[in-house]
């Protein structure tokens, strides 16, 4: 089948999860015999921190404004067999348009499900919705499960709403061997969020304050000038995907933490969760309602919620630093693959598209 993509991007990793949500679902796509084309419109922030211009799976078309690429949008549109625009696209309300006058499988993916809502509730909408709501989508997908999905339904008339959460890109993610410029006891890979922060103080910050024999490392974007660092606690400003299993394998654990919205929801997995996971490094994670469905506590991945449940990880020695990264791995690649959320997209598209044309549908 074809899919066109009306994103935020997939050639900038910088200060956003959607680039390599997209790159891992446009692979696992194209190896299972689709075709991606994804418009991505070509502001200065990303370009400037540009780290792919051929992803792989997907044609990518950059545009400078919705007048110039509109004709090519609905070309392309023209023997789609679904059209997908996403949150945060820059032209989103008019590309969800362009989608629902077309004859594909109408789609809108939101990446940012508990932002979105809570924007709906306190501001009646958000920027890249339409006006009218999700109802006359013939699927509404979203990164995060649980209670979300309700709140697609019941404040934007989503028909039904599902989850197609986040994966990992086995070919991108795997064990690698350490480097020193990376080298750490925790390490932390995520832009700065002030929703995050609470968590990561104490989580982070002050394991490494209580520890200051003990080497932190930060990797992300957007930290401000007055971050709370400690002596021992190293930054490096961006680590590109490329970078990714080098900088999880460095460090004896790695930090998941997450942002407050997201956490109120539950069942919101981040990507750099799996992907860790898939590098068979240990992850210590907050807790969230929903965890346990992705990864086993205690044996695939440590939760902690105070500091000294970081301590306590910390000190588990080598052999259990082993055996929990090994079943995290195991986990991470029976389950949470971009093939895996491929295929499950495939096969959301082709229900949508049955119950369209109203005949019965298998699988």
């Amino acid at each position: 089948m074809k899919i066109v993509v009306f994103g935020l991007t997939i050639s900038s990793s910088w200060g956003n999860g959607h680039a390599t949500i997209w790159r891992g679902l446009s692979r696992g796509l194209a190896e299972r015999g689709h075709r991606v084309v994804f418009f991505e419109r070509d502001v200065p922030y990303y370009a400037a921190h540009r780290d792919m211009t051929d992803p792989p799976g997907a044609e990518l078309v950059f545009y400078e404004s919705w007048v110039d690429i509109r004709k090519r949008a609905e070309a392309e549109l023209e023997d789609a067999d679904a059209g997908i625009i996403t949150s945060y696209c820059p032209d989103a309300v008019e590309a969800c348009s362009l989608v629902l006058s077309s004859n594909a499988v109408k789609c809108f993916y939101d990446l940012d499900t508990p932002i979105t809502l809570k924007a709906v509730e306190s501001a009646g909408s958000a920027p890249y919705l339409p006006s009218y709501g999700l109802g006359a989508f013939d699927l509404v997908l979203s990164y995060t499960g649980g209670r979300a999905l309700k709140g697609l339904e019941d404040l934007l008339g989503a028909k039904t709403a599902k989850a197609l959460y986040g994966s990992v890109d086995p070919e991108a993610h795997s064990p690698a061997a350490a480097v020193q410029e990376y080298a750490a006891d925790l390490s932390y890979l995520g832009t700065y969020a002030e929703d995050r922060q609470e968590a990561l103080k104490s989580l982070f910050i002050e394991p490494a304050e209580r520890l200051p024999e003990k080497k932190f490392i930060i990797g992300g974007a957007q930290y401000p000038l007055n971050f709370p660092w400690r002596p021992n606690i190293y930054f490096v400003r961006h680590v590109t995907p490329p970078s990714h299993p080098s900088f999880y394998c460095s460090s004896s654990f790695t930090l998941n933490v997450t942002r407050g919205a997201m956490k109120e929801m539950g069942w919101c997995p981040s990507g750099r969760l799996f992907e860790a996971a898939a590098c068979g490094v240990p992850v210590i994670s907050d807790w969230w309602e929903g965890l346990d469905d992705f990864f086993e506590p205690g044996s695939e991945i440590l939760i902690a919620q105070r500091p000294e449940d970081v301590l306590a990880a910390l000190d588990i020695g080598e052999a259990g630093i082993r055996r929990i990264g090994r079943r995290a791995r195991e986990r991470a690649l029976a389950e949470h693959t971009s093939m895996a959320r491929a295929a499950e997209l495939e096969l959301m598209i082709e229900k949508a598209s049955c119950a369209r044309k109203g005949e019965p549908c298998g699988g």
